[in-house]
């Protein structure tokens, strides 16, 4: 019972990491890279399907993103939904393709990012600790329907903490790496 109670919060705890690496790929740090458009949904015969599935995403050199539109009915389809997503860009559309000019980041504005990162790195802690509280909830459970003793719950809340200790020290290892990469010119 203990077994399944940790197993579950590992995995998570592993969740909540996961979706925080997410969430910082469409942070921009200034340099042009494809998963920044990862999060872009356009609407492709009805259904709204990720923009890697109507067009291909490449780097054209390290502040220009370029999408190769495979139809050519969809090219004012993805630049609406390019203009309408949450990065703030323009696109360029010539022909078939769309060209995107990040520009470089001012230093007030990376000061913003870095603070947003903060705020989602804060988020997923608040994230793993729920986890935490939760298990912890369920291992004293055990104890009140007398299932283990209160040496077992003892072992149990100690094990649970270590997991929060690992994933916690994981987030601020993503959030560090983040904040330097935001920062260099």
């Amino acid at each position: 019972m203990l077994e399944t109670i940790l197993n579950d919060a590992q995995v998570r705890m592993k969740k909540s990491v996961a979706n925080f690496e997410q969430d910082l790929t469409k942070i921009r740090t200034g340099r042009a890279h494809a998963s920044l458009l990862d999060h872009v949904e356009v609407e492709y015969y009805g259904s709204m399907v990720p923009l890697s599935q109507a067009a291909n995403v490449s780097v054209a050199d390290h502040r220009t993103l370029m999408i190769q539109i495979w139809e050519k009915d969809m090219v004012k389809v993805i630049e609406k939904a390019l203009i309408n997503s949450d990065l703030g860009i323009t696109p360029n559309t010539a022909g078939q393709n769309i060209h995107i000019n990040l520009p470089p980041l001012t230093e007030e504005r990376r000061k913003d990012m870095v603070k947003i990162v903060r705020a989602e790195g804060e988020q997923a802690k608040v994230a793993v600790r729920n986890i935490r509280r939760d298990s912890n909830q369920n291992i004293k459970q055990l104890v009140t329907d007398k299932e283990i003793s209160e040496d077992d719950e003892r072992r149990a809340e100690a094990e649970v903490q270590k997991l929060t200790d690992k994933y916690i020290a994981e987030i601020d290892a993503l959030l560090d790496e983040k904040e330097k990469e935001l920062m260099e010119m």
